[in-house]
């Protein structure tokens, strides 16, 4: 069956801003891996159609479950639709070759301005099953206080 994970918060930036760094190679690198992670971009197409592909390694491998080795889950990301300031649809598929880690999970990062900022809520749809839904999350919202940092933060 299919399981959806969310998580929202409210980031004091522009939508313009918010978008801007979901689309900058160097940004995603900054802010896109989850806290006890790093992130390193090996492919970028910025484009409807185009994507990234992305190594996460943990910073201390003892007991990390990494999907393609002990130490490192990498992600396959295509960019399906792109609505400036509005939303960022993406497809991504994990390099792994245990099943549970197979299929393809839809993460779509919503923005909604206001006078606070901007309100991201990032959805993600048929996650696969080896991926546990707290964990996930947890991970989520941890990509997500540090975009708020780097799109809070002057640069």
């Amino acid at each position: 069956m299919s399981r959806t994970d969310r998580a929202v918060r409210m980031v004091a930036a522009s939508p313009a801003a918010v978008y801007e760094a979901l689309l900058d190679r160097e940004s995603l690198e900054a802010w896109l891996p989850p806290e006890g992670m790093r992130g390193r971009v090996e492919r970028w197409d910025p484009r409807t159609g185009g994507g990234f592909r992305m190594a996460l390694t943990y910073v201390d491998p003892a007991g990390a479950p990494g999907k393609t080795t002990d130490a490192t889950d990498v992600v396959d990301i295509g960019f399906a639709e792109l609505v400036p300031s509005e939303r960022v649809v993406q497809r991504a598929v994990f390099e792994a070759d245990d099943p549970a880690y197979a299929g393809t999970m839809t993460m779509t990062w919503h923005l909604v301005g206001s006078d606070e900022g901007t309100e991201v809520t990032v959805t993600a749809v048929d996650v696969p099953p080896g991926i546990g839904q707290a964990d996930h999350e947890a991970g989520i919202a941890s990509s997500l206080a540090n975009l708020a940092s780097y799109v809070e933060a002057p640069h």
